[in-house]
């Protein structure tokens, strides 16, 4: 079917506790991109983006002025040449950054689209291998007191979590290894935690942190430095204590096949509304299946959980504090530590426009 209308908008979603990392500072919103692309029929499937507070005009425009033009009267089932379409349209200005984020919505909605025209729920249409997905929540809480941690960390347990992943990075190594020691007693030792750097720390230094850390028997130390070092990370594999999960500010499928090819990660960790959509994501995790490596996801647990549920090398999804559950109908359930893909036709992700609106900037 030909797509006849797209509809392009930006949001500013507020968060009730504003996130804090050793990268980003303090996090008081995300913006959110969402794209509505309707077929002749009139079926509509929606996809969306974001960012921590900048870039969001950049990405819409992108998507309105650069993408939207050239999609009118496209089949929306042929997903893989609309997406080249649109790589190649973004290609001189792009190769990442923006140009990833601006077709991940797209190819979202067109995965959407496509699961509402067959009746069928997205992860049975990428795969189907098991809609029952472990997952963990994932604490932005590097600036939290100790007693905000503890508090955090029982809150995500009473809530049905079985696995927590916390902010490190603060000035000093000792204070990271108080508060992990602290929550890991907390826990207890049958409940994995994982570690989160967001890039604050050179390779030496977390080579030296990991070995630091490992006694506290950490499920993965997450993205220990900056993603452009490939030569850094192999050495954080080779010579650290912890598996390394990084790949969340990977934004194209060779970034990734350069990190699995050369063993410089662990848990790939693609962001399917940042690394170019479902269509990559799913590349992602075929090439680390190939590399008998398992897949994890960052943000966007409602589309995730889709893409964790299709493939059979699927380890944890990530539940982040995105705030957008306040718009949605329907959010996802975490019980005894997994979450169900929904049988609903497409993502099943249904916002609340309405309810939005106050928060549109374009």
């Amino acid at each position: 079917m030909k797509i006849k209308n797209i509809r392009v908008a930006l949001y500013q979603i507020p968060l009730a506790i504003a996130l804090s990392d050793s990268t980003h500072g303090e996090i008081p919103f995300f913006e959110l991109i969402t794209v509505r692309i309707k077929d002749e029929d009139g079926v509509e499937g929606v996809g969306y983006t974001y960012s921590v507070g900048v870039g969001g005009r950049a990405i819409y425009s992108l998507i309105h002025d650069d993408l939207r033009p050239i999609l009118i009267d496209e089949d929306s089932s042929r997903i893989e040449n609309i997406w080249w379409k649109m790589w190649w349209r973004l290609h001189f200005s792009g190769r990442g950054g923006h140009a990833s984020f601006a077709i991940a919505a797209v190819d979202t909605a067109l995965w959407d689209l496509a699961g509402k025209r067959q009746k069928m729920p997205m992860w049975k249409l990428l795969g189907g291998r098991n809609p029952k997905v472990k997952v963990y929540a994932g604490g932005v809480d590097l600036h939290f007191s100790i007693e905000q941690l503890k508090e955090q960390a029982q809150r995500f347990l009473a809530s049905g979590y079985r696995a927590i992943k916390m902010k490190v990075g603060r000035p000093q190594l000792s204070d990271d290894i108080a508060r992990v020691k602290t929550i890991r007693k907390l826990i207890g030792a049958d409940i994995p935690l994982m570690v989160d750097v967001n890039m604050g720390w050179t390779v030496d230094e977390a080579i030296h942190a990991s070995k630091a850390l490992a006694e506290y028997d950490l499920y993965w130390l997450e993205e220990p430095t900056i993603p452009d070092d490939l030569a850094g990370h192999i050495r954080i594999v080779r010579e650290g204590a912890l598996p390394i999960a990084t790949g969340e500010n990977f934004h194209t499928l060779y970034e990734f096949q350069n990190f699995i090819t050369a063993g410089a990660v662990s848990f790939p960790e693609p962001d399917l509304a940042t690394c170019g959509g479902i269509t990559v994501w799913m590349k992602v995790a075929r090439l680390a299946e190939a590399h008998n490596l398992p897949i994890t996801s960052h943000g966007v647990h409602d589309l995730h959980v889709h893409t964790l549920a299709a493939v059979n090398n699927a380890s944890y999804l990530e539940a982040h504090g995105f705030g957008l559950e306040n718009f949605m109908a329907q959010p996802l359930r975490i019980e005894n530590g997994e979450t169900h893909a929904p049988d609903r036709p497409g993502h099943g992700v249904s916002l609340d426009w309405e309810k939005m609106k106050p928060h549109k900037i374009i």
